[in-house]
């Protein structure tokens, strides 16, 4: 009996070291997606839409989460993700801010010790001035801000001299107004500056098109133009692109996911196996279409690449914008 005892005692670990091995016991945990800003952004959303997509089409199984981590234009967020070093149940998405702030030094931390898992999808920036806006175009709104810059302030979701500021500094430039003399109000989440928009307080509001559908379709507000290179179709259809406002310029939003610094090499692997599955889903595509987002999915490899080209970019372009000496 006692052989027979040691025996199975043996087969008992050797499974386990083979499954340790394989990582086959990956994953075991609840999982945490980090969305480090307010309820309703663009980081809120697409943090909930990769756990509602994960949990539905049953892609993980082990129970999901969404922690919001709100302010420094995403600092709060990162500082906590950095927090949990080599913790393979900690995903994050993120945006242009990760690498804007990264230049600009609002992070401490350098945005290239997270672990890239894949890029997921493009948005686009959307200008939103109050349903009874004296500014019927973009035109109008780029002739008032041309007579006087500070004439008109305008809200965003993100900290100063990051993606939502930017994105109009870019417009501004190219229609031959001084980036560095407009009016820009921060918040923490749209929320904030939509209600600051509705209360009178801005007189324009810089911000995704899947962040802005809900309020397009409730009438309170409406969309002067739309940075991408084509019109938009659904709710969007009857927006001009800010090309067709006459500014030669357009600005695309990515948005990817990470992993915590120094994840495992199984995670790795589970990740880009099941991210891939997730982008190819019937909830995730759905998903998509209701926000107008473009299924962007590229994988870690390629999603490295591409952060490496941004970064170039977008030095380029804070520099050129005065945001960055």
């Amino acid at each position: 009996m006692k052989k027979i005892a040691l025996l199975v005692a043996l087969i008992v670990i050797a499974l386990a070291a083979s499954a340790c091995a394989g990582g086959s016991s990956y994953p075991s945990k609840p999982l945490e997606i980090v969305a480090p800003a307010g309820a309703g952004g663009g980081w809120d959303t697409l943090a909930r839409t990769v756990q509602r997509s994960l949990e539905t089409e049953k892609l993980y199984t082990q129970p999901t989460s969404v922690v919001n981590k709100v302010g420094g234009g995403g600092a709060v967020g990162l500082a906590y993700v950095f927090s949990k070093k080599a913790d393979d149940y900690e995903l994050v998405v993120y945006s242009p801010p990760l690498i804007i702030n990264t230049l600009n030094k609002t992070f401490e931390q350098d945005y290239k010790q997270l672990t890239p898992l894949a890029k997921l999808i493009t948005d686009y920036q959307v200008i939103l001035v109050k349903a009874d806006s004296p500014y019927k175009t973009l035109g109008d709104l780029i002739a008032a801000l041309k007579k006087d810059p500070l004439s008109v302030k305008f809200a965003g979701a993100s900290s100063p001299g990051s993606m939502d500021h930017l994105a109009i500094a870019k417009l501004a430039k190219k229609a031959g107004i001084d980036p560095n003399k407009l009016g820009y109000v921060a918040f923490n989440d749209v929320g904030s500056g939509l209600t600051a928009l509705l209360g009178g307080n801005v007189g324009f509001m810089s911000t995704g098109v899947g962040e802005a559908i809900p309020q397009i379709e409730a009438k309170t507000v409406r969309a002067l133009g739309v940075s991408s290179a084509e019109r938009r179709g659904g709710v969007m259809k009857d927006v001009p692109t800010w090309k067709e406002a006459g500014v030669d310029v357009t600005y695309e939003v990515w948005r990817g996911i990470f992993g915590a610094p120094e994840m495992s090499g199984d995670a790795k692997k589970y990740w880009a196996d099941t991210l891939k599955k997730m982008s190819a889903s019937k909830t995730w595509k759905e998903s998509l279409d209701k926000l107008q987002w473009v299924d962007a999915y590229a994988d870690a490899d390629a999603f490295s690449k591409f952060l490496a080209e941004e970064e170039k970019s977008y030095k380029e372009l804070m520099t050129d914008t005065g945001f960055i000496k």
